[in-house]
């Protein structure tokens, strides 16, 4: 295996199972600790909100990890603590500044939850983080997984924590066939792992099955399974059932939308518009666009440009961006202006783009563009 004598290791701790080979779920899951917590500190990946696991923190990364790759999140967090060091400031700060500190990290309905949340925490709990699972429930934005990582890492309270990687993994150890995408699965091993988990070790546990299912038993491609230590104690490794669990509804299909985006220019400043309030990248900022693939001659009237305020118009190429639900494929145009932004749009200055303005991803083909 490497760095230790795995062959020992699974000799002292390997499940001594009855002839029939089955043990019941529990005991199953019971004999996950031992391998579990030994891998998980030896293997732990070194992350800056592991430095220092106090609540704040641990509820900034999880909320950020959300949909995200953890090598994407560490900078965001550093930054986002710098600016927002507690849940004082986060209840505080204007919205604008919230999102372009979240800028690129998309879900933008989790930052607006952190500033409503923090603000509940402020009224309610003197400003104090919750301890306590059902407490940290009732915040906005807090689902069971993440009042369970908040709860268990932070205060070491024995309640467990199921994400995506903790379903992949216990389907795989205990067989399962249910649909993890159910509600009722994960509620299922919920209540199993509650009453399995170590209770005095809540925060190495939980994050060793997440990180078991982030680097080993895999999301993606085939899973180490001679790194793993339960590989011993895994079911769907015994019985050949890897490759088919664990199992999960396919998505439904992506509603596929055209869209044309122009980068309206005029000396320093470019032209913006803010979104609504509600829906899809609410009250983000975004490049102009306007629904379809238009010709050139369609451009002026499309976005309500006077002709004769043109120096140029240049088309600059197809982009594409997936949502969860919907793919924006998009066609683009550089548009030079005469003499100003028209009043219809934001004019801002090209170097607030770095400040001020939050631009969601789906238009970062054409933001790089900008001067």
């Amino acid at each position: 295996m490497d760095m230790y004598d795995a062959k020992q290791l699974y000799d002292r701790l390997k499940v001594s199972e009855r002839e029939d080979g089955i043990l019941d779920l529990d005991a199953r899951l019971r004999a996950m600790n031992g391998p579990l917590l030994a891998w998980y500190e030896k293997h732990a990946r070194i992350l800056p909100w592991r430095e220092n696991p106090e609540g704040y923190r641990v509820w900034i990364s999880e909320i950020m990890l959300q949909q995200t790759r953890v090598e994407a999140v560490k900078p965001y967090f550093e930054r986002f603590l710098e600016a927002l060091p507690d849940v004082a400031s986060l209840a505080s700060v204007e919205d604008d500044r919230l999102m372009k500190l979240w800028e690129g990290l998309g879900y933008y309905n989790r930052a607006r939850n952190l500033k409503k949340a923090a603000g509940v925490i402020m009224e309610e709990y003197g400003g104090k983080m919750p301890e306590q699972y059902e407490e940290l429930l009732k915040l906005p934005g807090i689902g069971s997984y993440t009042a369970g990582a908040v709860s268990s890492i932070a205060f070491g309270h024995p309640v467990p924590a199921v994400d995506g990687n903790v379903l992949r993994v216990i389907s795989r150890v205990t067989a399962s066939r249910e649909d993890i995408l159910k509600a009722s699965t994960k509620k299922w091993m919920e209540t199993h792992l509650r009453e399995t988990m170590p209770k005095n070790r809540a925060s190495h546990f939980n994050q060793g099955l997440i990180e078991i299912g982030a680097i080993v038993c895999v999301p993606n491609g085939q899973p180490h399974c001679a790194e793993c230590p339960l590989e011993s104690i895994c079911l769907a490794k015994r019985q050949g059932l890897i490759g088919e669990i664990p199992v999960k509804t396919p998505p439904k299909k992506r509603r596929l939308e055209d869209k044309t985006v122009c980068i309206l220019e005029c000396g320093s400043r470019v032209g913006l518009n803010k979104r609504a309030d509600s829906g899809l990248l609410a009250s983000l900022y975004e490049l102009p666009n306007r629904e379809g693939h238009l010709a050139p001659e369609e451009v002026p009237e499309a976005f309500g440009l006077d002709p004769g305020e043109i120096v140029e118009l240049e088309p600059i190429g197809p982009a594409k961006h997936v949502f969860s639900h919907v793919e924006w494929h998009m066609t683009g145009y550089r548009v030079r202006l005469r003499h100003e932004i028209p009043k219809s749009y934001i004019a801002a200055a090209k170097e607030e783009l770095k400040t001020i303005y939050a631009l969601p991803n789906a238009f970062g083909r054409y933001t790089k563009m900008i001067e």
